[in-house]
């Protein structure tokens, strides 16, 4: 949109917060076409998933009375955890088909339709629709998420100095979305205003839960209806393979028996006994790291680095993603939900973290262009990431001091969205684009598959963190926040001291 035409505040705010299709984006210079189609499909894809992420654990919880599922807060931590784990873990197997069967392009087209089916099936009230629901979410998730990333890689070579600039401005694009969902879903599911309106016009406002939800799947079908009409104009990563061999099965094979192994490591370390199960998720990578370095292969080399950045980024997501669960709580329970004295759902906070990412965003993009080849090495900006994000826990522990006296002020969670945007702009955009620059030839969908898998494994932690939250006892919500912000400050001291080993090995060096 042009910044000379006249407009009106709402057309002004979108030319603020949305590129041109063409040329100079927000005026960071030239980028490929193709982003812009990208750009908007995920916005859209973004719209449908956080829209429903804003209301899921609290739809979970709530009472069966006022329209919910009743669930007790730790099973509802599970099942957010699981479905989150899910979500990511199906990216392995959805890259591996997108490399070997039937493109990127196809994937994301065949998933993003899968998802809307999702979405249609979570806004039809009963519980067997609820799990189907989410079912179909995880599925068409998996097949979509990593290979628009891989779309994206392929519109830059992988020495254009644009890639990471290129990557925040999708990231942008993901965040309007993740802005503008909860707002319309949030008002759907909890404004009394709405309710009222669906009393009114002879509808049940106890089920105000399920239009959000379908609210969130017209946006997934946006998304596709938007993909499908200039896909024809983006471009496939690699070749695709055509193999038939035993040798095809076999991969095929190996792909599902980690995929199913992952999954019911998921579901049996909730069961009580098998607690100790959950090790493995930290012991699993640290295994792939430890074979990758020490194999004299630049590829392996190369995978043992993709290991050290998803350690990183699984315990950035473990504590990041309580926005979903323990910080979607507090603003619901121990929260003042008003702004000069007009209520406002709770749900809308869940907005706060993507607006800052779109005010920040041209900042961060513009930095990283200015530095060009002198900006910080990707594991540098990885510790950075860490260490924002630990500052805006350590700022929830007077919060949750305060509550012990009654609801406390929504500044002090905006401030904590602030820090940890900072914190996921060092961080989320960067690994997309190291992933796809160090990915070895033919392996870019995969790669980009360890890469979510890294936020399925934090995205389990943290529903299992978030079933732990109590309203009940403020010291013991302190020290839990006081706990995860010095696990964060602890991973971004290893992450600097290792970045020198990280970078050699990101080279194929030893």
């Amino acid at each position: 949109m042009s910044s000379h035409n006249n407009q009106g505040a709402p057309a002004g705010f979108l030319a603020s917060i949305l590129p041109a299709a063409r040329g100079s984006w927000l005026g960071l210079g030239s980028h490929p076409q193709g982003l812009s189609t990208l750009y908007f499909t995920e916005l859209w894809e973004r719209f449908s998933y956080y829209g429903m992420r804003a209301l899921l654990v609290l739809f979970m919880v709530a009472p069966v009375s006022q329209g919910g599922l009743g669930f007790p807060t730790p099973s509802a931590g599970s099942i957010y955890g699981t479905y989150g784990m899910a979500v990511y873990l199906l990216a392995l197997p959805g890259g591996f088909i997108a490399d070997r069967i039937i493109g990127a392009k196809r994937s994301v087209l065949i998933g993003g339709t899968t998802i809307a089916a999702g979405h249609y099936a979570l806004a039809w009230p009963s519980l067997t629709t609820f799990y189907i629901g989410l079912a179909l979410i995880a599925i068409g998730t998996g097949l979509f998420k990593p290979n628009i990333s891989a779309l994206v890689g392929a519109l830059y070579s992988r020495d254009d100095d644009r890639r990471d600039a290129g990557f925040s401005l999708f990231y942008m694009g993901i965040n309007v979305g993740a802005f503008l969902a909860p707002l319309v879903t949030g008002f759907l599911a909890q404004s009394s205003v709405f309710k009222d309106w669906l009393s009114a016009m002879g509808f049940d406002p106890t089920q105000s839960w399920h239009w959000g939800f379908g609210a969130a799947g017209v946006g997934m079908t946006i998304s596709m209806v938007l993909f499908a009409r200039n896909m024809r104009h983006l471009k496939d990563p690699g070749v695709v393979a055509s193999e038939t061999s035993s040798s095809f099965r076999q991969q095929a094979g190996y792909m599902a028996a980690v995929t199913l192994g992952l999954l019911a490591l998921a579901f049996l370390s909730d069961v009580n006994g098998f607690r100790w199960l959950r090790w493995f998720f930290i012991i699993i990578p640290l295994v792939g790291i430890a074979y990758g370095a020490t194999r004299q292969n630049a590829d392996a080399h190369r995978m043992a680095a993709v290991g050290v950045y998803f350690l990183a980024a699984m315990i950035f997501w473990a504590i990041f993603e309580q926005a979903g669960t323990t910080l979607s709580l507090f603003a619901d329970t121990l929260t003042r939900n008003e702004f000069v004295g007009m209520p406002f759902p709770s749900s809308w906070f869940q907005s706060a973290n993507p607006i800052f990412v779109i005010m920040l965003t041209p900042f961060v993009a513009a930095l990283w262009m200015r530095l060009g080849a002198h900006q910080p090495s990707s594991p540098v900006k990885f510790g950075l990431g860490l260490t924002f994000l630990a500052a805006s826990f350590l700022l929830m522990v007077p919060a949750a001091n305060y509550a012990a006296d009654g609801r406390v002020s929504p500044m002090w969670l905006l401030g904590l969205y602030f820090l940890f945007t900072v914190g996921e702009l060092m961080l989320s955009p960067v690994g997309l684009s190291t992933m796809t620059r160090i990915a070895p030839q033919k392996m870019s969908g995969q790669v980009l598959g360890l890469w979510f898998l890294a936020t399925a494994f934090g995205d389990k932690i943290a529903g299992d963190i978030g079933g732990a939250f109590t309203t009940s006892d403020p010291d013991a919500l302190a020290l839990s926040f006081l706990a995860q912000a010095g696990l964060v400050a602890a991973a971004a001291a290893l992450m600097f001291a290792v970045a020198p080993i990280v970078r050699r090995l990101s080279e194929g060096e030893s």
